[in-house]
C-alpha cells in the first residue's frame, strides 16, 4: 500500500495504475458518505475487523451478511497473467478469511466452544491453505525459473516429489464437508442427537495431522525417493483411517441415539425403526458403505507390496471415483436438499424423486468404479485414450467396461432426477422454512480442552510431521542433477 496526497491505494502487479481503498470498505455506509480516495486511518472499523462489523449489521437488523471479494480486488487476481497465481491468490484469500473469523469469533466469546461446525470448516481451510504450498514450491522452484528463461531443465523426481505433497491431501477439501455433514446435519435430520462432540473435533484434528505427510504413497513406484521415506509415508496413509473410523462408529452411535428415541428396541432391531423414508437417512448410509468399500481400496493402495500390483491401473480410477463421485458426492446431495429450503424459502416435498434419485446414484457408482477395480487387477493402465478390444489379451475386459458406461449412464438418470426435485423446489409456494440449526450432542460441553477448541498445537504437528516427512527428500533432490530433464515448452516445435 502507498500512500498518495488524495488517500490511500494498494499497488498490484497488472494493475495499470493505484487502487484507491475507499470503495473496499463501504458496506452498509451511507452512499452519501462513500468515497474513492480515503486514508486508512479514516476507514470505520466495520470496514476492516469482523467484530465491528457483526455489530454493524445487529444494528442494522441483518441476521446474515455473505463474504466475498469485491470486485475491485476479484480484478487484482484477474489481472496477473499467471493462472497457478490466481489460484493461490483465492486459496489464500479463503483460508486467511476463516482464520479471521475464527480469532474474532474466540474474541467475542471468550467462554464458549467454537462451535463444531466453524472448528471443522477452519480444519479444512488449514488443511487446503498447507497442501497448497507443496504447489507452490513447484511453481517457484521448478515452472518460473524455466519461465523466465533463468533454467532450462526441469527435475522430474523434484516436481514429483512437490506434486505429491499437494496430490493426496488436497482432495480433503472436497471431503471435510462431507464429514461436517456427517456431525452436524445427519443428527438432526433424523431427529436424533450426536454422540461425541469432542470425537468429532478429534476426527478434525487427525485429519489436520496426519492427512499432510502421506504424498508419496503415490510415488511407491519412483526411484527418486527411498524406501524409508516410503514407508514412513505408507504409516501415515494407514493412520488417516483413524479419523474414519472415529466418524463411522460416532455417526452409527448417533443413528441408535435417533431411532431409540423413536421406539426402537434390541441389539439390532434399532435399525429397522430408523427413518429410512428420510433421504438424509438413507444418504447417509450409501455414503458411508460406498466410503467402506473406497477406504478399503485405499488401504491396499497405502502397501507398498499390495500396491505394486495396482499401480497406476484402472484399479487407482475406481478407488478416487468411489471415494468423491460416490461417498461425497451423495452427501453433497443430501447437503442440497437439506439447504435448498432455507435457501430459497421453498420446500422440497418430492421425497419419492430424492431417494430414487440417491438409489440410483449409489447403483451407477457401483456399477461404474467396481468393474475399474477388476480390471485394474487384471493390469488395464489408466490414462489410456484407446484400447482394442479385437486383441485377445484384452478382449475379456471388453465387459467389465460395457458394464462401466452403462453405470456412468444410470449416474445420468441419477443427476437428471436431482435437477427435477430442485426445479420442482423452485416453483412450489413460498414458505418459511424457519432458523437453520446444526445438530447439538447428546451431552453439550459448557467447556471444552484448549487443545479442542483451537489449532495451535495441531498446526505445529502438521508443519513439523511434513517437514520430516518431505524435508530430506527435497533438500536431497535440490542438490542432485540425476532426474533434471530437458523443458518443453507448450507449443514449441520438437
Amino acid at each position: 500500500m502507498k500512500r498518495f496526497d488524495e488517500g490511500d491505494a494498494w499497488i498490484i502487479e497488472g494493475m495499470p495504475g493505484p487502487l484507491p481503498i475507499g470503495l473496499n470498505a463501504c458496506a452498509g455506509q451511507d452512499p452519501r458518505l462513500r468515497q474513492n480516495w480515503v486514508r486508512f486511518d479514516e476507514i470505520r472499523s466495520g470496514g476492516w475487523d469482523p467484530a465491528a462489523r457483526v455489530k454493524e449489521i445487529e444494528v442494522a437488523g441483518v441476521d446474515a451478511e455473505l463474504l466475498y471479494p469485491t470486485p475491485r480486488i476479484a480484478q487484482t487476481t484477474a489481472a496477473n497473467a499467471d493462472p497457478e497465481m490466481h489460484l493461490l491468490l483465492v486459496q489464500a484469500y479463503n483460508d486467511s478469511l476463516m482464520s479471521i473469523n475464527l480469532a474474532a469469533w474466540k474474541r467475542e466469546n471468550p467462554d464458549k466452544p467454537v462451535p463444531l461446525a466453524m472448528f471443522a470448516n477452519v480444519a479444512g481451510s488449514y488443511l487446503w491453505g498447507w497442501t497448497a504450498v507443496g504447489a507452490a514450491l513447484e511453481i517457484i522452484f521448478q515452472i518460473l525459473p524455466v519461465a523466465l528463461g533463468l533454467k532450462s531443465t526441469i527435475d522430474a523426481g523434484l516436481a514429483r516429489v512437490f506434486f505429491s505433497w499437494t496430490l493426496h491431501a488436497i482432495v480433503y477439501f472436497w471431503l471435510i464437508p462431507t464429514y461436517i455433514a456427517y456431525y452436524t446435519i445427519f443428527p438432526r435430520a433424523i431427529g436424533g442427537r450426536l454422540y461425541s462432540d469432542a470425537m468429532a473435533r478429534i476426527s478434525f484434528i487427525l485429519f489436520v495431522i496426519v492427512a499432510m505427510p502421506i504424498g508419496v504413497h503415490h510415488l511407491f513406484a519412483d526411484p527418486q525417493v527411498g524406501a524409508g521415506f516410503k514407508f514412513m509415508h505408507s504409516v501415515f496413509t494407514g493412520l488417516v483411517a483413524l479419523p474414519t473410523l472415529l466418524t463411522v462408529f460416532t455417526i452409527c452411535a448417533s443413528a441408535e441415539i435417533a431411532s431409540r428415541l423413536r421406539g426402537g428396541r434390541g441389539a439390532f432391531g434399532w435399525i429397522g425403526a430408523l427413518p429410512w423414508q428420510n433421504p438424509i437417512m438413507l444418504a447417509t448410509a450409501l455414503s458411508l458403505i460406498m466410503l467402506g468399500f473406497g477406504g478399503a481400496g485405499g488401504l491396499i493402495n497405502m502397501s507398498y507390496q499390495l500396491d505394486a500390483s495396482v499401480h497406476n491401473t484402472q484399479w487407482i480410477t475406481g478407488h478416487f471415483h468411489l471415494i468423491f463421485g460416490g461417498a461425497i458426492v451423495i452427501m453433497y446431495f443430501a447437503i442440497a436438499y437439506d439447504l435448498w429450503p432455507h435457501l430459497t424459502g421453498r420446500a422440497l416435498e418430492s421425497f419419492g424423486v430424492m431417494r430414487a434419485q440417491l438409489w440410483l446414484w449409489f447403483i451407477g457408482m457401483i456399477v461404474t468404479t467396481f468393474p475399474w477395480h477388476y480390471v485394474g487387477i487384471l493390469g488395464m493402465p489408466r490414462r489410456m485414450a484407446f484400447y482394442d478390444y479385437l486383441n485377445p489379451a484384452i478382449a475379456p475386459q471388453a465387459f467389465s467396461v460395457v458394464m462401466s458406461a452403462l453405470g456412468g449412464f444410470i449416474l445420468l438418470i441419477s443427476g437428471i432426477l436431482f435437477l427435477i426435485v430442485l426445479i420442482r423446489g423452485q416453483i412450489a409456494p413460498q414458505g418459511e422454512a424457519g432458523a437453520y440449526r446444526f445438530a447439538v450432542p447428546v451431552h453439550m460441553p459448557a467447556r471444552i480442552p484448549v487443545a479442542l477448541n483451537s489449532f495451535g498445537l495441531w498446526l505445529a504437528l502438521m508443519i513439523g510431521l511434513t517437514v520430516v516427512n518431505y524435508g530430506y527428500p527435497i533438500a536431497q533432490l535440490m542438490v542432485l542433477p540425476q532426474t533434471n530433464v530437458p523443458a518443453v515448452y507448450v507449443g514449441a516445435v520438437r
